[in-house]
Protein backbone atom coordinates (compact mmCIF):
# COMPACT_ATOMS: atom_id res chain seq x y z
CA UNK A 1 0.00 0.00 0.00
CA UNK A 2 1.01 3.61 -0.44
CA UNK A 3 0.87 5.26 2.96
CA UNK A 4 -0.81 8.67 3.33
CA UNK A 5 1.60 9.68 6.07
CA UNK A 6 4.71 8.33 7.77
CA UNK A 7 5.25 9.08 11.45
CA UNK A 8 8.73 8.66 12.91
CA UNK A 9 9.69 8.22 16.52
CA UNK A 10 12.81 10.24 17.30
CA UNK A 11 15.14 8.72 19.91
CA UNK A 12 16.75 5.53 18.65
CA UNK A 13 15.07 5.84 15.23
CA UNK A 14 16.42 9.13 13.86
CA UNK A 15 19.08 10.02 16.43
CA UNK A 16 21.43 7.83 18.46
CA UNK A 17 20.52 9.44 21.76
CA UNK A 18 19.46 6.66 24.12
CA UNK A 19 22.92 5.85 25.50
CA UNK A 20 23.66 9.53 26.12
CA UNK A 21 20.33 10.32 27.78
CA UNK A 22 20.31 7.20 29.91
CA UNK A 23 23.94 7.70 30.90
CA UNK A 24 22.99 11.04 32.43
CA UNK A 25 19.87 9.54 34.00
CA UNK A 26 21.80 6.63 35.50
CA UNK A 27 24.37 9.00 37.02
CA UNK A 28 21.72 11.24 38.54
CA UNK A 29 19.72 8.33 39.92
CA UNK A 30 22.91 6.91 41.46
CA UNK A 31 23.58 10.28 43.09
CA UNK A 32 20.05 10.06 44.54
CA UNK A 33 20.51 6.53 45.83
CA UNK A 34 19.38 4.20 43.02
CA UNK A 35 22.47 2.51 41.55
CA UNK A 36 22.32 0.44 38.36
CA UNK A 37 24.33 -0.25 35.24
CA UNK A 38 23.74 1.66 32.03
CA UNK A 39 22.25 -1.49 30.49
CA UNK A 40 19.80 -1.83 33.38
CA UNK A 41 18.85 1.83 33.14
CA UNK A 42 18.19 1.54 29.43
CA UNK A 43 16.19 -1.66 29.86
CA UNK A 44 13.92 0.08 32.35
CA UNK A 45 13.61 3.58 30.92
CA UNK A 46 13.98 3.42 27.12
CA UNK A 47 10.66 4.35 25.54
CA UNK A 48 9.30 5.83 28.76
CA UNK A 49 9.02 9.37 30.08
CA UNK A 50 11.02 9.87 33.28
CA UNK A 51 8.12 11.72 34.91
CA UNK A 52 5.84 8.75 34.29
CA UNK A 53 8.13 6.61 36.45
CA UNK A 54 7.87 8.94 39.44
CA UNK A 55 6.53 6.30 41.83
CA UNK A 56 9.32 3.83 41.05
CA UNK A 57 12.04 6.49 41.28
CA UNK A 58 10.76 7.79 44.59
CA UNK A 59 10.47 4.25 45.95
CA UNK A 60 14.04 3.36 44.92
CA UNK A 61 15.67 6.60 46.06
CA UNK A 62 13.53 7.42 49.06
CA UNK A 63 13.33 11.00 47.81
CA UNK A 64 10.62 13.02 46.06
CA UNK A 65 11.09 13.57 42.32
CA UNK A 66 11.15 17.36 42.40
CA UNK A 67 10.86 19.85 39.58
CA UNK A 68 14.36 21.10 40.41
CA UNK A 69 15.71 17.55 39.95
CA UNK A 70 13.96 17.25 36.60
CA UNK A 71 15.28 20.60 35.39
CA UNK A 72 18.82 19.58 36.37
CA UNK A 73 18.35 16.32 34.47
CA UNK A 74 17.16 18.17 31.37
CA UNK A 75 20.12 20.57 31.57
CA UNK A 76 22.73 17.81 31.93
CA UNK A 77 21.02 15.69 29.28
CA UNK A 78 20.92 18.56 26.80
CA UNK A 79 24.61 19.31 27.36
CA UNK A 80 25.51 15.69 26.61
CA UNK A 81 23.33 15.60 23.50
CA UNK A 82 24.69 18.88 22.13
CA UNK A 83 28.24 17.63 22.62
CA UNK A 84 27.96 14.06 21.36
CA UNK A 85 24.69 13.34 19.51
CA UNK A 86 24.91 11.61 16.12
CA UNK A 87 22.31 10.70 13.52
CA UNK A 88 21.26 7.05 13.23
CA UNK A 89 23.02 5.53 10.21
CA UNK A 90 20.77 5.71 7.16
CA UNK A 91 18.20 7.98 8.81
CA UNK A 92 18.69 10.89 6.42
CA UNK A 93 18.12 8.63 3.41
CA UNK A 94 15.09 7.08 5.14
CA UNK A 95 13.49 10.44 5.89
CA UNK A 96 14.07 11.67 2.33
CA UNK A 97 12.41 8.53 0.97
CA UNK A 98 9.46 8.89 3.34
CA UNK A 99 9.07 12.53 2.35
CA UNK A 100 9.01 11.54 -1.32
CA UNK A 101 6.69 8.55 -0.76
CA UNK A 102 4.05 10.72 0.97
CA UNK A 103 4.66 14.01 -0.87
CA UNK A 104 5.77 15.66 2.33
CA UNK A 105 3.25 14.05 4.69
CA UNK A 106 5.69 13.05 7.43
CA UNK A 107 5.96 13.93 11.10
CA UNK A 108 8.09 13.21 14.15
CA UNK A 109 6.03 11.95 17.11
CA UNK A 110 8.10 11.44 20.25
CA UNK A 111 7.49 10.76 23.89
CA UNK A 112 10.18 13.31 24.75
CA UNK A 113 9.80 17.01 25.44
CA UNK A 114 9.59 19.32 22.42
CA UNK A 115 12.84 21.17 23.16
CA UNK A 116 14.81 17.93 23.12
CA UNK A 117 13.20 16.64 19.93
CA UNK A 118 13.67 19.87 17.99
CA UNK A 119 17.21 20.36 19.31
CA UNK A 120 18.18 16.87 18.19
CA UNK A 121 16.58 17.12 14.75
CA UNK A 122 18.30 20.47 14.22
CA UNK A 123 21.71 19.15 15.32
CA UNK A 124 21.66 16.23 12.85
CA UNK A 125 20.21 18.22 9.94
CA UNK A 126 16.74 16.67 9.83
CA UNK A 127 14.68 19.59 11.09
CA UNK A 128 13.89 20.99 7.60
CA UNK A 129 11.90 17.80 6.89
CA UNK A 130 9.85 18.12 10.09
CA UNK A 131 9.39 21.88 10.55
CA UNK A 132 5.91 22.45 11.96
CA UNK A 133 5.30 18.70 12.25
CA UNK A 134 6.93 17.77 15.56
CA UNK A 135 4.69 16.25 18.24
CA UNK A 136 5.64 15.70 21.87
CA UNK A 137 4.17 13.24 24.33
CA UNK A 138 4.48 16.00 26.93
CA UNK A 139 1.82 18.00 25.07
CA UNK A 140 -0.94 15.39 24.92
CA UNK A 141 -3.10 13.91 27.66
CA UNK A 142 -1.21 10.60 27.73
CA UNK A 143 2.25 9.73 26.46
CA UNK A 144 3.32 6.43 24.91
CA UNK A 145 2.24 3.60 25.19
CA UNK A 146 -1.05 5.49 24.78
CA UNK A 147 -1.74 6.44 21.14
CA UNK A 148 -2.34 10.17 21.76
CA UNK A 149 0.84 11.57 20.20
CA UNK A 150 0.42 9.51 17.03
CA UNK A 151 -3.24 10.43 16.77
CA UNK A 152 -2.30 14.11 17.12
CA UNK A 153 0.26 13.80 14.33
CA UNK A 154 -2.16 11.99 12.01
CA UNK A 155 -4.88 14.54 12.73
CA UNK A 156 -2.53 17.43 11.93
CA UNK A 157 -1.67 15.81 8.60
CA UNK A 158 -5.36 15.10 7.90
CA UNK A 159 -4.46 11.44 7.42
CA UNK A 160 -6.53 8.49 8.58
CA UNK A 161 -4.48 6.60 11.20
CA UNK A 162 -5.19 3.36 9.33
CA UNK A 163 -3.35 4.83 6.33
CA UNK A 164 -0.32 5.88 8.39
CA UNK A 165 2.97 4.08 8.85
CA UNK A 166 4.75 4.41 12.19
CA UNK A 167 8.48 3.73 12.52
CA UNK A 168 9.39 2.68 16.07
CA UNK A 169 12.23 0.97 17.90
CA UNK A 170 10.68 0.08 21.28
CA UNK A 171 7.75 -2.08 22.38
CA UNK A 172 6.31 0.92 24.26
CA UNK A 173 6.29 3.02 21.10
CA UNK A 174 5.07 0.17 18.92
CA UNK A 175 2.15 -0.34 21.32
CA UNK A 176 1.26 3.34 20.89
CA UNK A 177 1.32 3.12 17.11
CA UNK A 178 -0.79 -0.02 17.03
CA UNK A 179 -3.28 1.50 19.47
CA UNK A 180 -3.59 4.49 17.12
CA UNK A 181 -4.63 2.11 14.36
CA UNK A 182 -1.49 2.58 12.25
CA UNK A 183 0.76 0.06 10.57
CA UNK A 184 3.97 -0.20 12.63
CA UNK A 185 7.36 -1.22 11.32
CA UNK A 186 10.08 -1.89 13.85
CA UNK A 187 13.62 -0.59 13.40
CA UNK A 188 15.48 -3.36 15.21
CA UNK A 189 19.29 -3.23 14.99
CA UNK A 190 19.51 -5.60 17.99
CA UNK A 191 17.84 -8.94 17.18
CA UNK A 192 17.15 -9.66 20.85
CA UNK A 193 14.46 -6.96 20.83
CA UNK A 194 12.68 -8.45 17.83
CA UNK A 195 10.28 -10.77 19.68
CA UNK A 196 9.09 -7.97 21.99
CA UNK A 197 8.50 -5.64 19.02
CA UNK A 198 6.52 -8.33 17.22
CA UNK A 199 4.51 -9.08 20.34
CA UNK A 200 3.67 -5.37 20.57
CA UNK A 201 2.15 -5.55 17.10
CA UNK A 202 4.83 -4.52 14.62
CA UNK A 203 4.15 -6.05 11.22
CA UNK A 204 7.69 -5.91 9.87
CA UNK A 205 11.21 -5.62 11.30
CA UNK A 206 14.31 -4.16 9.65
CA UNK A 207 17.79 -3.63 11.04
CA UNK A 208 19.15 -0.57 9.18
CA UNK A 209 17.36 2.72 8.51
CA UNK A 210 18.90 2.77 5.05
CA UNK A 211 16.63 -0.14 4.15
CA UNK A 212 13.48 1.98 4.44
CA UNK A 213 13.44 3.32 0.83
CA UNK A 214 13.36 -0.20 -0.60
CA UNK A 215 10.73 -1.28 1.92
CA UNK A 216 8.51 1.65 0.97
CA UNK A 217 8.91 0.80 -2.70
CA UNK A 218 7.92 -2.79 -1.97
CA UNK A 219 4.93 -1.66 0.07
CA UNK A 220 3.47 -0.08 -3.04
CA UNK A 221 3.41 -3.54 -4.69
CA UNK A 222 0.38 -5.69 -3.69
CA UNK A 223 1.38 -8.63 -1.52
CA UNK A 224 4.77 -7.23 -0.54
CA UNK A 225 6.09 -6.37 2.97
Amino acid sequence: MTFEAILFDCDGVLVDSETLTNGVLRDMLAESGWSMTLAQCMQYFVGKAVRDERAEIESRTGRPLTEDWMQTFYQRRNQALLAHLEIVAGAHTAVEAAHQHTRGQIACASGADRFKVEMQLTKVGLMPFFEGRVFSGHEVARSKPAPDVYLAAARHLAAAPQRCLVIEDTPVGATAGVAAGATVWGYCPQPALGPALLQAGTSHLFDHMGQLPALLASAAVPGQV
